[in-house]
């Protein structure tokens, strides 16, 4: 059951709803095209999107605007993917889990 909010009293109705499939550890789930990542998720009921690197407590989604670096996945197997900016793409396939890099120390490992 989608978990989607589709009439927002502020931002008004959606439109468009062109559902695209994709995966999610290795789960098919289906998300509005060009949606972000995370609203995807989200609708779909999933919350937890990895795990610390050095605590190993679940995280998710805060900012939902980029910053906090919180929602960071691995997208057809690109790690450090923030799901918040990424727009879904049918067939997309995302993992969560792993040790990820910190974003700041570790930036250059990532975009190297």
């Amino acid at each position: 059951m989608s978990q989607r909010i589709e009439d927002h009293p502020v931002l008004g109705a959606i439109n468009e709803k062109e559902y695209v499939a994709f995966t999610f550890n290795d789960k098919e789930y289906k998300g509005l095209k060009n949606e972000s990542l995370a609203a995807a998720l989200l609708a779909n009921g999933i919350r937890t999107l990895r795990y610390h690197e050095e605590s190993g407590t679940p995280r998710g989604i805060y900012c939902n605007i980029g910053h906090c670096f919180e929602c960071r996945v691995t997208v057809n197997g690109k790690p450090g993917v923030r799901a918040c900016l990424t727009p879904l793409k049918e067939g997309m396939v995302v993992e969560s889990g792993g040790k990820l890099p910190t974003p700041v120390r570790d930036w250059r490992a990532v975009h190297e």
